[in-house]
């Protein structure tokens, strides 16, 4: 099933799928699990431009959205037993005349305030609204979003792995083994409250960006605040979307990281 956010709080830019699969009788009607994608088609940066060198890449910011795709149709292909929700907050960061600028206090769905410091850190905006709409309008028993969200991410662990934050154990335990059984691995980060400091604000209820240090874990820490009592994950993929060589199971160029990772996560714990 495919539409778009419904409701007068929905964000205006997200495309919901859903695979309802679990047998009748068994966990049917029960809590789904849910899927979310960063889908910044282009990125440029905004008024925080990128530099130009290597700007035509950023066409692959919207890999964390394709990957959720990829692991719908997955499903769908294999009539996976389980009811599963996909989100994908599908926008462009560009230069306009009423372009986001640096300084910028914007409300988020969840009513929360934030600070825009840096118009290039977008997509934590995005996946804010979209991880708040899905949580309250789905009720899942659990989320995970993927997303190229840092730099930062690729200078901590490069191309071979991709960064894992979570707000619980046993789910971060699940996703580490489920890359280790598909190639598609993980590490898993720190997210402890002192990072939440970085991301003070004193004229809202914090900023999108904290400083140079630690830029991966302060944006996964920034993606906390939309996440209230559910058993939640963060993927930056940032350093394993794209690959510049062919690798044994993904050609030069695109790798579709997260597809084979989520649907071997819920062939393992979540069969229904």
């Amino acid at each position: 099933l495919l539409g778009v956010a419904q409701g007068s709080d929905a964000p205006p830019f997200t495309v919901i799928m859903r695979w309802n699969g679990a047998p009748a009788g068994t966990a049917a009607g029960t809590a789904p699990l849910a899927f979310v994608g960063k889908g910044v088609t282009f990125d440029s940066g905004g008024i925080s431009i990128k530099p130009a060198a290597g700007m035509e890449e950023m066409k692959t910011d919207m890999a964390g959205a394709a990957a959720v795709v990829g692991l719908m149709a997955a499903l769908a292909g294999r009539k996976a037993p389980v009811d599963v929700v996909g989100a994908v907050g599908l926008v462009e960061n560009m230069l306009s005349g009423n372009a986001q600028r640096p300084g910028d206090v914007v409300r988020t769905c969840s009513g929360q305030t934030v600070e825009v410091i840096n118009t290039d850190a977008e997509g934590r905006l995005v996946l804010a609204d979209v991880l708040w709409y899905v949580q309250d309008r789905f009720k899942p028993r659990l989320m995970v979003d993927l997303a190229t969200l840092t730099g930062a991410i690729v200078v901590s662990l490069g191309h071979e792995r991709a960064g894992l934050f979570s707000n619980d154990d046993d789910l971060a335990r699940q996703l580490f083994a489920a890359g280790e059984e598909t190639g598609e691995k993980l590490w898993r980060m720190p997210i402890s409250e002192p990072y939440r400091d970085e991301l003070r604000s004193e004229v809202a209820d914090f900023k999108n960006v904290g400083g140079r240090p630690a830029g991966s874990i302060t944006a996964a820490k920034f993606l906390e605040h939309f996440v209230n009592n559910v058993p939640w994950a963060h993927l930056d993929i940032a350093g394993t979307a794209w690959a510049k060589k062919a690798a044994p199971c993904t050609p030069k160029g695109a790798t579709g990281f997260g597809v084979r990772l989520l649907d071997r996560f819920i062939r393992d714990h979540h069969p229904d």
